[in-house]
């Protein structure tokens, strides 16, 4: 054991800027700390809990792996300045993790932890955190809220067994919630809701509730009750064991709470409130589990106050776990209450890794299977793979096999981060969250397994319990574990590098930034030659842009910020081609008739269809052949060069001669459907958004006034205690410096989210205006 620590203590060497804190265990860093002091850190850490003495130190093994019972893989979530990195450092602090308390405003927080995230007081990267309370070990995940960053909640939601949705309560449901709400929907994840900001001018539990019971249709079932609003609000009621929790006024970090059963003489009133909640609750809860039903119309029809706590808790996470109800709790992260009672919510109804139903756990029998869902590049390692482990178990020098890249690695060195430190492990079990070192190939969403032989053995048990598609290639299908959905970019800008001879340099650049971020799309311009970034906002490709200079060197220049239209057709077309070559003493011979059309219903892809009269010997040896020719025609429409979506191609006749290569058949595709695409009558697509603006009632006249000039339609305008929330739709292109000019227009008191709803076709005035700025008939702005 001693020997063993020894070892790990001389590895422990400093992380630079590690995005990702997960943190070792206080016991296990007190073991170490016995054998060689740690390395003084930036900023104060906790250390050993006093007394902690021989036969109380655990093994080495049990730190690291404690039972999955124990484990909780949890994310915050919720809509901008909502309270998430706050609600995530106090429960560090509380949990001993941290000794000091970070704040957003003074940019000393632990989670956000990039410069870009400290300068601007937003969330920018989802980063992890581990730590223990009450025995449980729990791996954190706060997530960003701007709408720009929409995949890093999406990608970590897909590895979590849990989730805190964060409100403020003087807003309720604001529209990037709805968003992230629906990602938990997607991915079945059973929640629990935060009332954050009780204390806030404004702040009203009633509101914020009855706003989830509209917007978002979840029920809920009150855990816990506010004692006092907005300037009044002091702390909570436990429903469940009817008792108040008082935090000291005095107290400067909020650790001094008292708890005390609520009496009929000291607390009339709220004891009534909160009998009249708990009965409530039982009622609710027994309609929701038949088990519990049982329970309750035996025993205690009679008298609900007979009820034991630990029945009505145990009943409460059934519920939470069958995602029939959301338990509801409040507080005040900032002001340092209720933040304790979230986290014992936290281990004892969001559920452990083995009590979600994981259908292709079955076929691995305990082999490694496991999603990388994030990588990072650190300066000194290479790439750092982050990893949910979904069955088996991780060492160093493992030779592991990427099922998507059809390919095997081998990971040098598991860690587990904490702070700016890191400790090397043996070994990480199933339902952690892993750091590894070493994977070269591995990308985001990528399943990683112990080999290709353990694979093809998931495969065939997989087959026998009758799960076997008739479809190409379903062996690899069935076994890849959902990745991640990424999506489209909606604006693009060139970046040039500062000389031709840097141009390696910015490559290598976005290659290690497109690895980390899938969101963001890289191409070369085919006319200049010119390096195009993609990306889902202004504030993404700002972010990209100033991490480039911070974190490479690099002085790049970016071009004018352009929307990513789409095009499509209005009528159907037909078209032939030939294309006839002699290479060498080879013919190369293809004739191709086929008609485009528009779908009804949309697609970014294009559909392809085949006429009856196509044999299957011809599609049998030249199918992908034809539909990477479709394909890699529709990549750039004939008026803007934009992506075709809502066409459907119809092969109707297709003549090859003997020995014609696949690259000539595709060619001889692309280029017939590339002359039925400028034939149509063409229409130009452009990106509408989801707009919310929430503004004060003596500036709402100039937004909509502005909203109007801007091509704007309103859809309603809601009341939100004092402010206005103007609800409608405006076309990306309108949105260009919006902020700053919402800014001047209310004074700063006004705030807006913007989210991609759809594509929608241009009026003929602004496409012809957009085409001739294009061609360079009108002075580019």
């Amino acid at each position: 054991m001693l020997s063993n620590l020894r070892i790990f203590a001389v590895n422990h060497k400093k992380i630079s800027s590690l995005p990702i804190c997960n943190m070792y265990c206080s016991r296990m860093r007190a073991s170490l700390k016995r054998i060689k002091p740690l390395v003084a850190l930036g900023r104060s850490y906790s250390s050993l809990p006093v007394g902690l003495i021989g036969n109380d130190i655990k093994s080495l093994r049990s730190i690291i792996n404690p039972p999955i019972a124990k484990i909780r893989n949890i994310g915050i979530m919720a809509h901008i300045d909502a309270g998430k990195t706050t609600t995530t450092e106090r429960i560090l602090y509380y949990s001993g993790y941290t000794r000091s308390l970070g704040d957003v405003d003074d940019g000393d927080t632990v989670t956000d932890f990039m410069a870009q995230e400290r300068e601007r007081g937003i969330t920018i990267q989802s980063a992890a955190v581990t730590f223990d309370w009450k025995g449980y070990r729990v791996n954190l995940i706060d997530t960003p809220g701007h709408v720009d960053f929409t995949l890093e909640v999406e990608r970590c939601l897909r590895v979590l067994d849990g989730a805190v949705a964060v409100f403020d309560a003087s807003a309720g449901v604001e529209a990037q919630t709805l968003t992230v709400w629906r990602q938990a929907d997607k991915h079945k994840i059973p929640r629990i809701c935060f009332l954050n900001k009780m204390d806030k001018t404004g702040a009203s539990f009633n509101y914020a509730v009855e706003s989830i019971r509209e917007k978002l249709k979840a029920k809920l079932c009150f855990y816990r009750l506010p004692i006092g609003e907005a300037k009044t609000f002091k702390g909570v009621v436990d429903v469940v064991n009817k008792e108040k929790l008082l935090w000291n006024p005095n107290s400067d970090d909020g650790k001094d709470f008292e708890r005390k059963p609520l009496l009929e003489k000291s607390d009339p009133k709220l004891l009534k409130e909160a009998t009249e909640a708990r009965n409530a609750l039982i009622e609710q809860v027994a309609d929701l589990d038949d088990e519990f039903a049982d329970l309750v119309l035996g025993e205690f029809s009679e008298n609900f106050d007979l009820l034991p706590a630990e029945k009505l808790q145990t009943a409460i996470h059934r519920v939470t776990l069958a995602q029939t109800a959301v338990p509801v709790l409040c507080g005040s992260a900032l002001k340092n209450k209720g933040v304790q009672p979230l986290l014992d919510a936290i281990t004892m109804y969001l559920p452990s890794p083995e009590e979600r139903n994981y259908e292709f756990l079955q076929w691995y029998k305990g082999d490694l299977c496991a999603l990388a869902f994030k990588v990072l590049h650190d300066k000194q390692r290479g790439p750092l793979v982050f990893m949910r482990i979904y069955s088996g178990m991780i060492k160093p020098q493992l030779a592991v096999h990427n099922i998507n890249g059809n390919c095997t690695e081998r990971i040098s060195r598991l860690l587990l981060p904490f702070a700016d430190q890191h400790v090397e492990i043996p070994s990480l079990t199933a339902g952690n969250i892993a750091l590894t070192v070493g994977l070269k190939h591995t990308a985001t969403g990528d399943t990683i397994v112990s080999s290709k032989s353990s694979a093809l053995a998931a495969t065939r048990r997989a087959e026998r319990e009758g799960e076997k598609k008739q479809r190409h290639n379903s062996e690899t299908e069935r076994l890849l574990l959902a990745g991640v959905e990424i999506p489209e970019p909606v604006f693009f800008c060139t970046i040039e590098p500062p000389s031709v001879a840097k141009q390696p340099d910015l490559d290598h650049a976005l290659k290690c930034l497109q690895r980390e971020d899938p969101s963001l799309k890289v191409r070369l311009d085919p006319d200049s030659g010119q390096t195009v970034l993609c990306g889902m906002g202004e504030l993404h490709i700002d972010i990209i842009h100033d991490r480039i200079k911070r974190e490479y060197g690099l002085e790049t220049y970016l071009g004018p910020l352009q929307v990513a239209y789409r095009e499509t057709i209005l009528n159907s077309v037909r078209a032939t081609d030939t294309l006839d070559r002699t290479l060498g003493d080879k013919r190369h011979l293809v004739t191709v008739e086929l008609e485009a059309k528009p779908t009804e219903t949309s697609s970014v892809v294009p559909v392809t269809e085949y006429a009856a009269s196509i044999s299957e010997d011809i599609l049998k040896g030249s199918q992908e052949a034809i539909e990477n020719g479709i394909h890699s025609a529709c990549l750039q429409g004939p008026l803007l060069g934009s992506p075709i979506q809502d066409v459907a191609i119809t092969l109707h006749s297709l003549m090859i001669h003997p020995g014609t290569s696949s690259t000539m058949i595709s060619a001889c595709v692309s280029r017939c459907v590339q002359k039925a695409l400028k034939t149509a009558d063409k229409q130009i697509l452009e990106p509408l958004m989801n707009l919310e603006v929430t503004v004060t009632r003596d500036h709402l006249s100039a937004v909509l006034a502005d909203l109007a000039q801007r091509r704007g339609s309103i859809q309603e305008i809601q009341t939100r205690q004092d402010n206005r929330v103007v609800v409608g739709f405006v076309p990306l292109a309108e949105t260009m410096g919006y902020s700053t000019v919402l800014r001047t227009l209310t004074s700063g008191s006004a705030t807006f989210t913007l989210e991609l709803s759809n594509y929608q076709a241009m009026n003929p005035q602004d496409q012809s205006t957009l085409l001739n700025r294009r061609s360079g008939l009108t002075h580019h702005l």
